[in-house]
């Protein structure tokens, strides 16, 4: 019986530094209230200390970093896992108010809440009698 060789050859982990070129665009669900807009966008891995939030004019932004644990005792051998960069960007209509946006990121999934400005939400008209 002949010798089969298992070895495996050792390659360097690689993470290349995120680009344009290599983000991921994450998963989002948008629903709409009488009091604003809830978004939610699936993160996994992304720490709060690596999520970017960013309003410029009528443009939200996400961007984050995914982290991929290696425990300190393991060698790793060979990697074709690459942290995901994930990238997002929105349009927002004149009727939210961008200034106060609420943020919580939770097990992977971060929750914006983005509120209608005063003059867009609706509102009761008082009848007067008379």
């Amino acid at each position: 019986m002949e010798a089969t060789n298992t070895s495996i050859a050792k390659t360097p982990p690689s993470n290349p530094p995120p680009n344009v070129n290599q983000s991921a665009t994450p998963s989002v669900d948008i629903t709409e209230s009488d009091s604003g807009i809830t978004l939610l966008a699936d993160l996994p891995g992304v720490s709060k200390d690596r999520l970017t939030i960013k309003v410029e004019g009528d443009s939200l932004q996400i961007e984050g970093r995914a982290e991929i644990d290696v425990a300190e005792n393991i060698e790793l051998l060979h990697s074709e896992v690459r942290s995901p960069y994930f990238r997002r960007a929105f349009t927002l209509s004149r009727d939210l108010d961008p200034g106060k946006i609420e943020a919580t990121l939770r097990d992977g999934v971060l929750r914006l809440h983005i509120p209608k400005a005063e003059a867009a939400q609706p509102r009761r008209i008082e009848i007067k009698a008379g």
